[in-house]
């Protein structure tokens, strides 16, 4: 099993499949021109499947694929088709572009559930957050997961001045579409103008909605990143991640595996464990994997202030938020 040394189990591991994106969101990609790792520098099927395996047998009990984008690697059927034969509970983050395409790859992977980034339902507003006009397709990809049957979740990052007018038309799909839409709070990482102003807290989109609905908190578990809320009549729920102004670290059951092969025991943690260059040569990684876990700070990477207001920016040693894995 794999324990930090505040006695927390580690159960869920997010695996990142590329720093590579179809979209240019500002907030996880800083440039247009990205420099992405080349290929040969990336997991490969075969070395993704025996780190899940290693992972597996020390009680991780869900694997989370992300990005970058994770359906743009060229070889994502063989990785998927590797890791829906393990016994783990698979789930995936996407920003839906190339879902009609991949459909059939989808089904067959037997993902518990989808969660889509979405920030906007106005096209205007998408092309200016992502730089694509790709609205519509992401839109109707939306549904036909859900006419596919397969859950639906869609992560909307809320930011103070740019969608968080869209807060009531995002829960109003909620009536009738049985998705959870899920809330991010705007997080700091490397080269996306983060400042703490631009947070649109739990308190304020609770306040948004409750003018309007009233809105029940579900109970949940110590492991949750989200906190829970039904309005009665509607066929989905609401979810908001609270990571800047109510953080949820003291029942953290995650670690992350970047698309090269790193572990980093927080999404803000400034140290990472180089598991992929110690299978290469054919050095044991459960060592490794243990010691990166034990090390694991009790809060925020332990380098974040649990006041978001008093982050200094300047100060925050971290990746970009497309090479760490959404």
């Amino acid at each position: 099993m794999l324990f930090d040394k505040f006695g927390r189990q580690h159960t869920y591991l997010r695996i990142s499949l590329t720093d590579n994106c179809n979209l240019r969101c500002f907030y996880c990609m800083p440039e247009e021109e990205y420099a992405f790792a080349p290929h040969a520098k990336l997991m490969q099927p075969d070395e993704i499947l025996t780190i899940a395996h290693t992972f597996i047998a020390q009680g991780i009990t869900k694997i989370r694929l992300t990005g970058g984008e994770p359906f743009v690697r060229k070889d994502a059927d063989q990785i998927l088709a590797g890791l829906a034969t393990l016994p783990v509970e698979l789930t995936c983050t996407t920003n839906g572009v190339r879902v009609d395409t991949l459909l059939p790859m989808i089904k067959a992977a037997n993902f518990s559930s989808i969660n889509i980034s979405l920030d906007t339902l106005k096209p205007e507003k998408f092309h200016k957050i992502t730089g694509r006009n790709l609205f519509h397709q992401v839109r109707s990809n939306i549904d036909l997961l859900l006419k596919s049957g397969i859950t639906c979740k869609l992560n909307v990052v809320i930011m103070k001045g740019l969608n968080d007018d869209e807060i009531l038309d995002f829960v109003a799909l909620t009536e009738t579409m049985p998705l959870e839409v899920r809330f991010i709070e705007f997080m700091p990482f490397s080269g996306n103008k983060w400042t703490s102003n631009q947070v649109f807290t739990l308190q304020e989109i609770k306040t948004v909605i409750q003018s309007r609905y009233a809105m029940e908190e579900q109970d949940g578990s110590i492991h949750d990143t989200a906190k829970h809320f039904r309005i009665s009549g509607h066929r989905g729920s609401i979810a908001v991640i609270s990571t800047m102004s109510e953080p949820f670290c003291s029942g953290c059951n995650r670690i992350r595996l970047t698309a090269d092969g790193k572990l980093k025991n927080c999404l803000f943690s400034t140290a990472e464990t180089d598991l992929l260059t110690a299978l290469r040569l054919g050095k044991p990684i459960l060592p490794l994997i243990k010691a990166n876990i034990e090390a694991k700070a009790f809060a925020l990477g332990g380098q974040l202030k649990e006041d978001f207001t008093q982050i200094d920016t300047d100060q925050l040693e971290n990746r970009s938020m497309i090479t760490i894995g959404g």
